[in-house]
């Protein structure tokens, strides 16, 4: 049970309905996000994670693989991506990216993250080869490949439907998707921040098709730039009704805006506050996830400790090289090892499980439902 006393008495509603097992509509929702009892809602956060997975707290050995920065789209968000011909784009040859694989071959590596920009230049072809270079190199490690964006750029260039794409891309070795590529779905903040990327409607549609493929995901929101709460609370209740439509999200990330190298470079970094503040948001308002992420990455290593006693079951993984965040000024380290992600969540008073992309518990030597 849940004793403790509330500062906020407006979220008594709030602890009244976790306690019942009733969902939360958009005002709890945003109630959650404006109320200053951090504690408070962090405790009904933590209570219902704890119901979920006790005291554990997961981390994954993974890789992250950017094939090319080159993208059409122009977000005004984004310090990764660069123009066709700037001499800071770069695409990555086959050759390469085998050697890139092949730097950390001797490490238990059992997920590749692979995202990319959206480069024109590229045929189809070139992401077959892609992922059949990957699992050349990398066969017994799982690939975690492609934003909707992405797919519906393939889609576009291949003259396949949605299904189709996918069909093709798991023959050659795609077996999850990450959950980018939605930011805020909200039209007014489309319109304002990347409007020639993909909107709600088209991203919801391409990934429940990938959750009808079979396929999960993960889903993202990137917050802490122009958006308002009440839309970042209608982001959450669309993932949570898709989830309710096709069981196929696996975690929920939210990413904190870094505005460094872009356009935005005025707005502030977000807070502590607001960074647990979302964590807290995430694990009430999507009552059919598994699993809400505290991306150390982008909130740094001391407070994704501490989010794990506000809602987060999650820590991500090991991450290696990680770009995208540090071109926009994360000050997290690039990549941790092993031990220092047990040690992160140990120190937490949490018990650190290792585990495949699909959440099962993996040992030290790499075999599959131990613990």
């Amino acid at each position: 049970m849940m004793d403790f006393p509330l500062s906020d008495s407006r979220l008594q509603t709030i602890k009244e309905k976790v306690l019942q097992g009733r969902r939360l509509d958009q005002d709890d929702g945003v109630l959650l996000y404006q109320s200053k009892d951090l504690l408070g809602k962090g405790k009904l956060a933590d209570f219902v994670r704890k119901k979920r997975h006790g005291r554990k707290a997961f981390f994954i050995y993974n890789q992250h693989v950017n094939y090319t920065n080159v993208c059409t789209n122009q977000c005004l968000f984004c310090a990764f991506s660069k123009d066709s011909g700037d001499e800071n784009s770069f695409t990555l040859s086959m050759d390469q990216i085998r050697d890139k694989l092949h730097e950390r071959i001797n490490e238990p590596i059992r997920e590749l993250h692979v995202v990319g920009g959206i480069n024109p230049a590229l045929p189809f072809s070139y992401y077959m080869d892609l992922l059949r270079t990957i699992k050349t190199v990398r066969p017994n490690a799982t690939i975690k490949a492609f934003t909707a964006v992405e797919i519906d750029h393939f889609a576009r260039i291949s003259g396949l439907t949605v299904e189709g794409v996918f069909k093709e891309l798991m023959a050659a070795g795609l077996a999850m998707m990450p959950g980018g590529g939605a930011e805020v779905m909200s039209q007014r903040v489309r319109q304002t921040l990347f409007p020639q990327k993909i909107g709600k409607e088209r991203w919801m549609e391409v990934i429940e098709k990938a959750h009808a493929c079979g396929l999960s995901t993960n889903a993202t929101m990137l917050y802490g730039h122009v958006e308002t709460l009440e839309e970042r609370v209608a982001h959450l209740i669309s993932l949570r009704e898709l989830q309710d439509r096709s069981h196929g999200f696996s975690a929920f990330i939210p990413l904190a805006f870094h505005s460094q190298n872009t356009t935005l470079s005025h707005l502030p970094r977000t807070t502590a506050f607001d960074d647990l503040s979302n964590i807290v948001a995430a694990r009430l308002m999507l009552d059919n996830f598994d699993h809400i992420k505290a991306y150390w990455v982008m909130i740094g290593e001391r407070l994704a400790q501490i989010a794990l006693s506000f809602g987060a079951d999650d820590l991500d993984g090991t991450i290696i090289e990680e770009k995208i965040t540090h071109m926009a000024g994360a000050t997290s380290a690039k990549g941790m090892s092993r031990e220092q992600m047990r040690s992160l969540i140990s120190d937490a008073g949490f018990d650190p499980m290792e585990r495949d992309s699909f959440y099962q518990i993996v040992d030290e030597s790499g075999q599959n439902g131990v613990g």
